[in-house]
């Protein structure tokens, strides 16, 4: 049996309109395209047969799962394995200004090993990150799991699992409110093994005309 894993990004909300790092900022919620976005994910998952919706802390996330979750009459369960990249001193800081730094493109080139100011690498992001989703792959066996997070650490996933370079992982597209799928599947000659299987990526057939 096949266990599979969708990795949700958090729906719009105002930092993305302002071209802001979000990073770890409290207090970011969804506006209202964010809100009708995750009515829409709602919607389309409603048939689906979820065992369970976890979050990563923020508050962007617990929003967006909560859609899901309310139509399958599940919790919310927050893991902070699941968090936001920290950004350090960069969280909440506007985009232009921070292409002025020169610590920008080395950051940019070689994210697997150079940190945000004060924050993580995407090295570090990747394996807490995968981490996480080994941890609730596990629980739920033969299961269908959403996971609500964020961007980049989703990006992370999806190259380790296609195995590509991290300093490559900004090439993978994932939208606000977008379903990103990975089945997980025995191997026949040692069932107790799993390997992992893209299905999609940045699907948001859902919010078209939005």
């Amino acid at each position: 049996m096949t266990t599979t894993l969708l990795l949700i990004r958090h729906a719009s909300n105002d930092l993305l309109k302002e071209h802001r790092m979000g990073g770890r900022m409290p207090g970011v919620h969804l506006n209202e395209q964010g809100r009708a976005e995750a009515a829409a994910l709602a919607d389309r998952l409603a048939r689906t047969d979820l065992a369970a919706v976890y979050s990563s802390p923020m508050e962007r996330t617990q929003e967006t799962a909560r859609f899901i979750a309310d139509r399958h009459g599940l919790e919310v369960r927050v893991h902070p394995g699941l968090h936001e990249v920290d950004c350090g001193q960069w969280s909440g800081q506007p985009t232009d200004r921070l292409r002025e730094d020169p610590y920008w493109l080395p950051l940019r080139i070689y994210p697997a090993w150079v940190p945000f100011p004060g924050g993580e690498n995407s090295w570090q992001v990747q394996v807490r990150f995968l981490a996480a989703l080994e941890e609730i792959r596990a629980a739920h066996p033969d299961q269908t799991v959403a996971v609500v997070s964020h961007a980049d650490p989703i990006r992370l996933a999806v190259a380790h699992y296609i195995g590509l370079p991290i300093d490559l992982f900004r090439r993978l597209s994932v939208s606000p409110a977008s379903l990103t799928v990975v089945a997980f599947d025995p191997l026949p000659q040692a069932p107790h093994i799993t390997r992992p299987r893209l299905v999609c990526i940045n699907d948001t057939a859902h919010l078209e005309g939005m």
